[in-house]
C-alpha cells in the first residue's frame, strides 16, 4: 500500500501474512529435531528437470578420481507430490524433508516468472532449494544441530556444485529479486522478504529438551548444557548475520554471498567446539551412549530409507567407480552440453582465444566442485565433537571450492567490457524462461 507522499505503507493485512509466511518456516524448524521419529526418505527430481547435478552426481571420466553417479530419473520427482506434508494430520508421522522441500519450493519459486512456476531448475534433489531468492543456505544453522547432534548430514551434503552454477548462471532475474528485498504493493503478499526467509528459517536452537531428557544431567551438567545452548544460539546469531541486505546483481555477487555464508558457518562451529567438549567431557559413560543413542536412531532411519534407493546405494558405495559406468558417462556429457552453453556465450560475448580459454577454464573449474564436494552423506562419526570437526571440514572443502571458482569467475571477466558482462549475466535468467 502507499501513502499520498507515494511512500510505502504496510498494513496490518500485509504484516499478517508475511508474519503466516514466517510461522511456516518456523514450523519447520520445530519439526526438524524430532526427526527421528519421522519418516525418512530420498526424494529429488530427474536431471533433465532439474538441469544440474546436485544430488549423488555422476562420475567424470575427465576428473579420474570422482566417485559419485546422478540418481536421474530414478529420484521421484514428487517430493511434494507423493508425500503428503500433512501426514501427521492423517494418523501417520509427517517426514521432515517433505515439509522441508514444500517450503523452501513455495519461498524460491513464489519470486521466479510470478510464482507460476511447479519447480525450478536449481532445486536440490530431495525437493529443497539452496537458493532462495538472494538467501544462500536458508536453513544453515539447522543443518548444523541436525549433522552434530543426531548426526544426519543428508541435507548438508546436497550443498555443492549444482549451488555454485545456480552461483554463476542466476535463476532469478533482477526484477524478481527486488521482490525478495524491496516487497511492496501487492507482489509482497507472494514474495517473503530476504529478512524473513532469514529470521525464520534458523530459529531451531540445540534441542536441549531431548538431550536432557537422554542423559538426565545433574546440575553441573544442566549448567554446562546451558551455556552449550547459549553458545548454540550465539551461533545462530553469527550466521544470521552473515544474510544479505541487498540483491546481489551479478554472478561475481552470488559467489560473494555464497562465501560470507559459509565463513559465517565455519566461524559458528569453531565457537561450539569448546562448550560442546565441555558438556560431553562432563558426561559419564553411560550418558555418553544416551546422547549418542540419538544419532544412532537418526542412522537407522536413514540406512533404511536408502537401502530402498539402489541407485542411492550404489552411487555411495566406496567401491563404486564411475569410469566404469556408460550410462553415467553418457548423462555426464549430456549434463555439459545442458548447463554449459559455452559456444553460445562465446559467440554472444565475442571472445577471443583468450576470452575462450578462460572460460573453458571456469567451466572445468566448477565441474571439479563436482570431485571435491561429493552429495552422498559423510561417513557418521562417533562422538558430537568429531562430527562438528566433520562438518567444519567440509564447510572447509567448500569454502575452497567456491573461492577457485571465484578466482577463475575474476579471471574470465577481468577484460570484458561492461557490455560483455551484461550480456554473461543475461544468459542466466533466460534459462529460466
Amino acid at each position: 500500500m502507499v501513502d499520498a507522499a507515494g511512500r510505502s505503507v504496510t498494513t496490518p493485512r500485509s504484516r499478517l501474512r508475511l508474519a503466516l509466511t514466517g510461522a511456516v518456516l518456523v514450523l519447520l524448524t520445530v519439526l526438524l529435531p524430532d526427526t527421528a521419529q519421522a519418516q525418512f526418505g530420498f526424494r529429488g527430481g530427474p536431471l533433465g528437470v532439474a538441469r544440474f547435478a546436485v544430488g549423488h552426481i555422476i562420475g567424470l571420466s575427465r576428473l579420474r578420481h570422482a566417485r559419485m553417479a546422478v540418481h536421474g530419473s530414478r529420484y521421484r520427482s514428487a517430493a511434494l507430490r507423493s508425500e503428503d506434508p500433512r501426514g501427521g494430520e492423517r494418523g501417520r508421522p509427517a517426514n521432515p524433508y517433505v515439509l522441508r522441500a514444500a517450503l523452501t519450493a513455495q519461498a524460491a519459486l513464489s519470486g521466479w516468472h510470478g510464482g507460476r512456476r511447479p519447480q525450478g531448475w536449481w532445486r536440490h534433489p530431495d525437493g529443497s532449494y539452496g537458493w532462495i531468492g538472494p538467501v544462500f543456505w536458508p536453513f544453515a544453522h539447522d543443518d548444523l544441530t541436525t549433522a552434530v547432534i543426531y548426526g544426519d548430514t543428508t541435507s548438508l551434503s546436497l550443498y555443492g556444485y549444482g549451488d555454485i552454477y545456480a552461483a554463476i548462471f542466476a535463476p532469478y532475474a533482477a526484477p524478481e529479486l527486488a521482490a525478495y528485498t524491496a516487497p511492496q504493493g501487492r507482489h509482497a503478499r507472494r514474495v517473503p522478504s530476504a529478512e524473513v526467509v532469514c529470521d525464520s528459517s534458523d530459529t531451531g536452537g540445540l534441542p536441549v529438551d531431548r538431550i536432557a531428557s537422554a542423559v538426565q544431567p545433574n546440575e553441573m551438567q544442566r549448567s554446562a548444557l546451558d551455556e552449550l545452548a547459549a553458545a548454540w544460539t550465539s551461533a545462530r546469531d553469527t550466521i544470521r548475520a552473515s544474510c544479505p541486505a541487498q540483491a546481489p546483481t551479478n554472478a561475481a555477487e552470488r559467489i560473494s554471498v555464497m562465501q560470507a555464508r559459509l565463513d559465517a558457518m565455519i566461524k559458528a562451529t569453531d565457537a561450539l567446539m569448546q562448550p560442546l567438549t565441555t558438556f560431553v567431557d562432563l558426561l559419564d559413560d553411560g550418558q555418553k551412549a544416551k546422547l549418542d543413542s540419538l544419532a544412532r536412531e537418526r542412522q537407522a532411519a536413514l540406512a533404511s530409507a536408502q537401502h530402498k534407493d539402489a541407485q542411492a546405494a550404489k552411487a555411495c558405495d566406496p567401491n563404486y567407480d564411475p569410469r566404469y559406468d556408460v550410462q553415467a558417462e553418457r548423462q555426464y556429457e549430456q549434463l555439459v552440453q545442458q548447463q554449459w552453453p559455452t559456444e553460445a556465450i562465446a559467440s554472444t560475448l565475442k571472445l577471443d582465444d583468450t576470452g575462450r580459454a578462460r572460460l573453458d577454464v571456469l567451466q572445468d573449474t566448477t565441474l571439479r566442485t563436482m570431485e571435491t564436494l561429493s552429495s552422498c552423506p559423510m561417513k557418521p562419526e562417533a562422538t558430537p565433537q568429531a562430527r562438528l570437526a566433520a562438518v567444519k571440514t567440509r564447510l572447509q572443502t567448500m569454502q575452497q571450492a567456491v573461492g577457485g571458482v571465484a578466482d577463475a569467475l575474476d579471471d574470465f571477466e577481468f577484460d570484458l567490457s561492461d557490455e560483455q558482462k551484461a550480456a554473461f549475466e543475461a544468459i542466466g535468467p533466460k534459462r529460466g524462461a
